[in-house]
């Protein structure tokens, strides 16, 4: 991935230093990403990412912040079928989503910066709770669907579906299925087998 000198002034500069910090993690990788590296790769004057950011914690805290922000683009398909409730209208939001992240360059980029990131958040606890702040605007509504849709013990199955939707996205972006990228009728057919076999086996109890 080629970074691209773009020159930005005013609000926009803030967000162009949070684009360019998650860009070169995920060229580059976590030692990739230093003040002087986002001035360069992002065309601005030296200096103007310690002018936003003036600590590593800082700049990794933006864009953790604006990695939260690109990934919910990602994940809240807007083309969503039939009510919240509706277990297909479930099934196939996850799928969409977990397709746009795989298909294109762009998204696998964010993935791979979101990896550096978790992997940090490990070593630091400052950034560790920031992360986990960040985390949970997913997963909250993602157990209220689970509620929704008749889990009786959502808490447990969000995180069945979480390690789930990881799992894919880490095998085919990082891990031994790199090569490979999952349809979106074989992305559909996982996520309804992994929910029938959560929901109906509490229909069951």
């Amino acid at each position: 991935m080629g970074l691209m000198p773009v020159r930005a002034t005013g609000s926009a500069r803030t967000e162009l230093i949070a684009d360019t910090a998650l860009a070169l993690l995920a060229e580059r990788g976590m030692r990739g990403l230093t003040h002087r590296a986002v001035d360069e790769a992002a065309g601005l004057p030296l200096g103007s990412t310690s002018n936003h950011a003036r600590t590593r914690q800082a700049l990794l805290e933006t864009a953790v912040r604006r990695q939260a922000e690109r990934e919910n683009d990602v994940l809240t398909p807007r083309e969503l079928p039939g009510p919240a409730d509706d277990r297909d209208s479930l099934v196939t939001g996850l799928a969409l989503a977990l397709h746009r992240f795989l298909a294109g360059d762009t998204h696998r980029d964010l993935l791979l910066s979101r990896y550096e990131l978790a992997l940090e958040a490990t070593r630091r606890p400052e950034l560790r709770t920031y992360y986990d702040t960040a985390g949970a605007q997913f997963r909250e509504p993602l157990t209220a669907l689970m509620v929704a849709a008749g889990s009786k013990e959502p808490e447990r199955h969000t995180l069945s579906l979480v390690a789930w939707c990881d799992g894919m996205m880490f095998s085919c972006v990082a891990g031994s299925y790199h090569a490979a990228t999952p349809t979106l009728d074989e992305l559909r057919a996982g996520a309804a087998e992994l929910l029938r076999g959560m929901l109906d086996g509490d229909a069951q109890e």
